[in-house]
């Protein structure tokens, strides 16, 4: 009954941060109290770019948490892997590699160990293609790694937190700068449409306008838009019956979809949703349920992780890989960061090469670069 009323008291202190921004140092300290670690923190970060913030931090080293955004970041398992779990979902180390494995790696040695650290858990609280908000509880070597207990207790708290971080708006991980939705699109190159939840355009900008008459990768029947290729077309339908319950039906689905024609020439559909917080304010009609960017792949703009996993069929290991050897560098290099063989670097590149048609890193890179979101800025 105990654990029940501490349970309870926190979640109402949750829920007051949310109204008074001040109180998410102290809030964080209760739940490191409650699932049991030495410090927490709500950040955001960017999987592809591997940049981020920390918003609200307890037991955070203000000169490590400077030096992790700095350099170590672009190191951290986590960073990558976090995005494709599921909203809400309470992972550790262990859910991304072995304990072992996480040990040798250069972000273990040069910024968790000296701290003294040994594990977190983490949970998503909103995603876009390849960013996140989160809430992590970090753990030393006193408490120890991550068990089925502080699983269970950070999964009652992780849903509070998360509505909380809404309601306050505390975190925005879709940046809306623009005066009008309308301004927006049309400010836009790529074929940009505003549809309901049956696909019903409301509203296209000029670019997609173009797209539509020229029917090689969308067409519109019945004021609905449509991809040409009819497996696309289904991803597509089902995304936007997905956004009408909001980002956390939604993210766990995935928001890119990539778009073949009869060329040969890749495409890709972002789709993102406008149901919840600002976007759905920024929306002038409440039909709307998600926004649509259609564009070609080129080579202009870093965003990939969405697409490329699936348009490829890598695997967790190879999407790791290729993201170190764009953002790192050559093999040694990235087998020293990751903590791996050589050996083990260069097999996993192969088989990238290999199922991405690609024969150099060179041509990695530009791969990458190609299958740019717009909407990331």
């Amino acid at each position: 009954m105990d654990e029940a009323i501490k349970a309870s008291s926190l979640i109402g202190d949750i829920y007051d941060a949310a109204l008074d921004p001040r109180r998410w140092s102290c809030v964080l300290e209760r739940i490191c109290g409650f699932v049991g670690g030495v410090a927490s923190t709500l950040y955001s970060e960017d999987s592809a770019t591997r940049t981020g913030r920390s918003h609200y931090a307890f037991g955070v080293d203000r000169r490590y948490g400077w030096l992790y955004y700095d350099r170590y970041i672009k190191h951290n398992p986590l960073t990558t892997a976090q995005v494709f779990f599921d909203i809400e979902e309470v992972i550790s180390v262990a859910d991304i590699l072995s304990h072992e494995e996480f040990r040798e790696t250069l972000f273990y040695k040069e910024w968790v160990r000296p701290q003294g650290w040994v594990d977190a858990a983490s949970a998503v609280l909103e995603k876009s293609a390849t960013g996140y908000a989160a809430i992590s509880v970090i753990r030393d070597e006193r408490h120890g790694l991550i068990d089925d207990e502080a699983r269970a207790r950070m999964g009652v708290l992780v849903p509070h937190v998360r509505r909380a971080v809404l309601i306050g708006q505390v975190i925005d991980v879709h940046r809306t700068e623009a005066s009008t939705l309308a301004d927006t699109l049309d400010g836009l190159g790529a074929g940009m449409f505003v549809v309901d939840v049956t696909g019903r355009i409301v509203h296209a900008n000029c670019s997609g306008k173009v797209m539509i008459g020229d029917a090689t990768v969308v067409r519109a029947s019945g004021g609905r838009l449509l991809a040409c290729d009819a497996g696309a077309n289904q991803a597509l339908q089902n995304l936007f019956a997905s956004a009408e319950r909001g980002d956390a039906a939604f993210g766990s689905k995935g928001i890119a979809v990539p778009l073949a024609t009869r060329s040969g020439e890749d495409h890709v559909a972002h789709v993102m949703p406008l149901t919840s917080g600002m976007r759905r304010r920024k929306t002038r009609s409440a039909a709307a349920v998600a926004a649509v960017c259609v564009r070609k792949a080129a080579f202009d703009a870093p965003c990939w992780l969405e697409v490329i996993p699936k348009r490829y069929g890598l695997t967790p290991s190879e999407v790791r890989v290729l993201l170190a050897i764009v953002e790192i560098g050559g093999v040694p290099e990235v087998a020293r960061a990751m903590g791996l063989s050589e050996t083990t670097v260069k097999t996993h590149l192969r088989h990238v090469f290999e199922k991405t048609g690609t024969t150099r890193q060179a041509d990695l890179v530009k791969l990458v670069a190609s299958f740019a979101n717009p909407l990331v800025g």
